[in-house]
């Protein structure tokens, strides 16, 4: 796609964004929101810029072979998303931990592919099973285990309005599905 796609697109978005402040009852010609349509298209553009994302390009010369390692674990790489229902940010952090079956990733890279999926419209629970499943095949692992915990404003900020509360998802694949003593490991891993 090339930059003036890309400012198509955004500038088609600013034009629908700018329809909906007015529907909201909002004057699109006051001081304060005379560029919040261009503003805001090109910030929901970046937000989605997962959907325009080549992962092999993402993670291109970034495999290794290596012999060692039992378990490879990036923890914490903090992620933003929306929510596909409501269009609301929902953040947190992700831990992934695989195996190495002779090719390790570099770690840059391991936080570059949460960023592909979490800037797409999304649910957490596939946001969680996507990064497994595409670290699986990208490294060719033995196994790949992700934990992810979040903040979803859809939560706080409207209907249940429920300030604290956080939700978890957890997905495995390979020798992590096989072995319940490496996910306690993994577990364990995380509280260090």
């Amino acid at each position: 796609m090339t930059p003036a796609d890309d400012k198509e697109k955004i500038d088609l978005i600013a034009d629908h964004i700018e329809e909906i402040i007015r529907l909201l009852g909002e004057d699109c010609s006051r001081e304060g929101l005379l560029k919040t349509p261009v503003r805001s298209a090109k910030a929901l553009y970046y937000l989605t810029s997962g959907y325009r994302a080549d992962i092999d390009a993402v993670v291109h010369q970034a495999l290794f072979d290596h012999d060692g390692s039992r378990i490879v674990m990036v923890k914490d790489i903090e992620f933003y998303s929306m929510c596909e229902h409501h269009i609301l940010p929902f953040f947190g952090k992700i831990s992934i931990a695989y195996i190495p079956d002779g090719r390790i990733i570099g770690l840059s890279k391991v936080a570059r592919l949460v960023n592909v999926f979490a800037r797409r419209l999304q649910v957490q629970e596939r946001l969680t099973a996507q990064v497994c499943r595409e670290v699986g095949r990208i490294v060719g692992a033995k196994g790949v285990m992700v934990v992810c915990n979040a903040h979803h404003l859809c939560m706080k900020m409207r209907g249940v309005e429920k300030q604290e509360s956080t939700t978890t998802t957890m997905d495995y694949v390979g020798a992590f599905a096989d072995d319940a003593s490496l996910r306690q490991e993994f577990l364990d891993l995380l509280k260090v």
